[in-house]
């Protein structure tokens, strides 16, 4: 047999773009203490009983070389305590966590934390003492903080910090707004809270408490030192999260499962026949086994009102707290899994109503997943051709502007699932392909959907090694969905690199979980 010429490593792909922490830039002003927004003051001794440090050390799966992991990294956060033995912190600690550690405030004492609940949506997480010998230690002498009632806009927040040293600070920031907007996920909207406040670094952090008169009010998740604007999430999400987390079945916030579009534009009003007294908005898209499929919602339908809150053109409604919101809070921040909810809506002109049961959309469930923390990619290597299932990360891969530069084909998969969802349960495609003597002359293929292996549909990673493992020593079919193209890969060369392969650096050849 004639040798083996592989070159490795490689990448298929862009590097992804790291997540942007919550971190405090430095600042070398000596704060005045004062009460004004935006002024530092010495906090309290008694405030640092009720919080604790979170170590975290994350290390994700490589996007294009998934049989292995990127380099890990560390993040640090200030957690409340918010119950005996639990802290709440944001999800982004947690995600691809190999390793999570709780520190008491004057860095004496430690503990594995494990993890209770964790919402990646809604970017929060419950933690505990992995060893109860430890947490006792740890939690020894500390008070839970109390949840504050949801404050209004104008009202005076504080952003609590502990300084490397230990001395404890309180930033002063004021309620400037209050909207409905995404925080670690895109596409994943909650209740938030805009504080205007300008931080200063006492150490640097992932996230923060934020309190208002010594109660917990919601946990920073972001701040812009530009605008000096600091994302909170409210008090409302916190403590639904935590009622639910500490219950000990966390089923997470629900969802419709649809997509809308404004109606603000007169022709689409006209088109639609919505009366000029109407506001509504456009149901563009009805996610396959979704709340509203199930209910009868159906692509076309203009939503009108929920529960008899009417919305507007926009997509608002008026909250009688907050005022204006984004109508999504109607089925997020205020509705839980298996509530029932009735949606008057507009369907060819004619006006109906329709009962909807909620239910929470798993991310396994997608035809492209938007996250899989924690979670090994699946993914084959066949003599060099290298299979993956679309995921955004993937696509996300492609660079900061991966909506313009990332395939056509792949990112039409991702904005327009169903067109893929009666044949398919994942988008498998070739992702690359290593120089090996069975990929020869088929060096540049990449980013190709598939759609046939040896004449089986592929559904999923799974079907995809099933397919291959039913003709073994003869000649493979590989089909793709652009422009009917296919290739052919010699099952006895294919085989005999795929040991060349795992002798050269790649640790394993597929995975299908």
């Amino acid at each position: 047999m004639r040798p083996l010429y592989l070159s490795l490593p490689f990448v298929f792909l862009a590097a992804c773009k790291p997540p942007q922490p919550a971190q405090i830039e430095k600042k070398e002003e000596t704060p005045e203490i004062s009460v004004s927004a935006g002024d530092t003051r010495p906090a309290p001794v008694d405030f640092k009983s009720s919080v604790v440090r979170v170590n975290s050390t994350q290390q994700s799966w490589n996007p294009s070389q998934p049989w292995e992991k990127n380099d890990p990294s560390q993040r640090r956060a200030l957690a409340a305590i918010v119950a005996e033995g639990q802290v709440l912190t944001t999800a982004e600690m947690v995600a691809d966590a190999t390793y999570l550690e709780l520190e008491s405030t004057d860095g004496t004492r430690f503990a594995q934390a494990k993890v209770i609940a964790v919402d990646y949506e809604v970017n929060l997480a419950l933690l505990g003492a992995a060893s109860e010998e430890e947490g006792k230690a740890l939690f020894e002498g500390t008070t839970p903080l109390a949840l504050a009632e949801p404050p209004t806009i104008g009202q005076a927040l504080e952003i609590f910090q502990v300084e490397d040293n230990g001395s404890p600070l309180l930033t002063a920031g004021l309620l400037q707004s209050i909207d409905v907007t995404s925080h670690f996920l895109p596409n994943q909207a909650f209740l938030t809270y805009m504080v205007k406040a300008s931080m200063q670094s006492a150490a640097s952090s992932y996230s923060l408490p934020v309190l208002q008169n010594g109660k917990l009010v919601g946990i920073l998740i972001s701040y812009d030192a530009e605008d000096q604007i600091s994302d909170v999430a409210s008090s409302d999400i916190v403590g639904r999260f935590l009622k639910q987390a500490q219950a000990g079945d966390y089923k997470g916030f629900p969802s419709l499962g649809v997509s809308i579009t404004r109606t603000e534009d007169a022709s689409l009003r006209a088109w639609l026949k919505i009366p000029d007294t109407e506001g509504g908005i456009y149901v563009s898209s009805v996610r396959k086994k979704g709340a509203a499929q199930t209910a009868g919602i159906q692509k076309g339908d203009v939503i009108l009102a929920v529960d008899g809150r009417k919305i507007d053109r926009r997509g608002y409604y008026d909250h009688p707290t907050y005022g204006n919101l984004s109508w999504g809070h109607l089925v997020r921040g205020e509705k839980s899994i298996g509530d029932t909810m009735t949606l008057s809506i507009l369907r060819k002109g004619e006006p109906m109503e329709i009962k909807a049961t909620l239910a929470r959309e798993e991310e396994e469930s997608k035809l492209v997943p938007g996250y899989a923390f924690g979670k090994a990619p699946n993914f084959l290597v066949k003599g060099g051709f290298v299979f993956q299932e679309l995921s955004r990360p993937l696509l996300e891969a492609f660079g900061e502007e991966w909506t313009s530069r990332a395939p056509l084909n792949l990112l039409d998969a991702y904005e327009n699932p169903e067109k893929f969802e009666e044949k398919a349960d994942r988008v498998i495609f070739l992702s690359g392909s290593i120089p090996t003597p069975a990929t020869i002359g088929y060096e540049r293929l990449r980013n190709l959907i598939v759609k046939k292996v040896n004449g089986k549909e592929i559904r999923d990673m799974k079907g995809l090694i099933e397919a291959f493992d039913s003709k073994p020593g003869e000649l493979h079919s590989i089909e793709f969905m652009e422009e009917d193209f296919t290739v052919y890969l010699d099952d006895s060369i294919s085989t005999a690199v795929d040991s060349q392969l795992l002798k050269r650096g790649i640790s394993r050849l597929s995975r299908a979980e």
